[in-house]
Formats: structure tokens, sequence, C-alpha cells
């Protein structure tokens, strides 16, 4: 399985594809963080909701590159689960490189500072916020883009339309007032939290919230890929 995933991330760097979202990602941020200064937690808080739909648009290109007749040898290899696993296990290694990158990026363009008030969030502390609300959105990502697939949808007019739903329902549902915020994933709490003062069971429950919507989401994917064989 190690050198499934081996391949389709030398497949999504190689084809040049992966450009499209990292570039993407980069005019985003650049664009957030030319606003002006702000404190880590605050920072990377609104960038990891600026980041989800691009990390599950990154998921979808990734497990769109492998050919149609390539993805059933490597059933018949490796198994259909271990398969389907890879292919998510290189979405999510992809996805945190970008990570890595929009952690890194703030701190080049001078886009962050430190505590200006009494009662600010230290660096260390921020900067642990930060990290966690962009893990939490990894596996939702990762979830999204895979359901967005070709292999789980068929065509790329109904990936695209899962994209611009999951995307679009991830900021609607999740605002403060949202009537049925658990049909997203929980980003916009997760800025919220990192920008104010939440309690560390609040940061708990979110992650499990977190995790519970992905693996609900993962499970369609499955299902979707039974369905299109």
């Amino acid at each position: 399985m190690n050198a499934l995933i081996r391949m389709r991330l030398a497949g999504f760097l190689r084809t040049g594809r992966a450009l499209a979202p990292l570039l993407a990602g980069l005019v985003a941020l650049g664009i957030l963080y030319g606003g002006g200064r702000a404190q880590p937690a605050e920072a990377y808080g609104v960038s990891a909701v600026v980041l989800f739909p691009v990390l599950a648009w990154q998921t979808k290109i990734l497990l769109d590159v492998e050919p149609d007749v390539q993805r059933r040898l490597a059933q018949v290899l490796v198994g259909v689960a271990r398969e389907r696993t890879a292919g998510l296990l290189a979405a999510a290694l992809a996805a945190l490189v970008t990570v890595a990158v929009a952690l890194l990026f703030p701190w080049l363009v001078g886009g962050v500072s430190g505590p200006v008030e009494p009662g600010d969030r230290s660096i260390p502390v921020g900067l642990a916020l930060g990290l966690w609300a962009h893990l939490l959105v990894v596996p939702a990502a990762v979830a999204l883009g895979a359901l967005a697939s070709r292999a789980a949808v068929g065509g790329a007019g109904y990936g695209v339309a899962v994209l611009a739903l999951g995307g679009v329902g991830a900021v609607v549902f999740g605002l403060s007032n949202s009537v049925a915020p658990w049909l997203a994933p929980p980003i916009m709490a997760a800025a919220r939290a990192a920008g104010g003062d939440a309690a560390a069971l609040t940061l708990v429950g979110l992650t499990v919230w977190g995790l519970a919507w992905s693996a609900a989401v993962v499970g369609g994917y499955l299902w979707r890929r039974r369905a299109q064989g």
C-alpha cells in the first residue's frame, strides 16, 4: 500500500497538477494577510476556513489524476480496501504539506503579531490553537474532496457541484445562528474558538464533531465507490 501511496503522490506532482491548488491557496492567504497584522490564533483560525475548499479541491485533483483502468488494476493487486485507503492517505499527506506552507506563510509576509494588550494569548498558545484549527480541517477537506472525485460521482460536473455545495455549506451552516450546524464540519466554529476564549472542553467537542462529520462523509464516499464499481 505504501508503494501505491507514493505512486499517487508522484503522479500528482509530476503532472504539475499540484501547482493549481497550491497557488490558489497562496493567493487566498496573500489576500487574507494583506489586510494587516493579526495575532496567530485569530489569523490561523480564518486561514483554516480559507484553506478548506482549497484542500478539498486538491484532494479531488489528486484522486482524479489516476486513470480508471490503473485504479481498477490497483484494486486487483492490493485489494479494494487498501486501494481506497491509499488514496485517502495520499490526499491527507498532500493536505498536510499545504497546511505546513499555510502555517509558515504569514511569518514570511509579516501577517502576524505578538500579544498587544494584557490578556492576549501568547505566541506559543496562538500557534497551538492555529495548528489545531488547521489539523481539524484536513480530514473534513479530504473527505469532501474524495466524495467529489471522479471515482465516486462519475462526471466532472457532479464533482464540481459537490465541491461547491460542500464549500458554501460549510460557511452557511457554520454561522453562529445556523439552524443545522451539524450539516457542516466545525471549521467556522473552530475559527471562532481559536480567536476567542474557548475552554479545553469546547476544543475537544469540536474535534469529536469534526472527526464524526469526516467519518460520515468518508462513509458516503465508500458507498459511492461501491455503487460506481
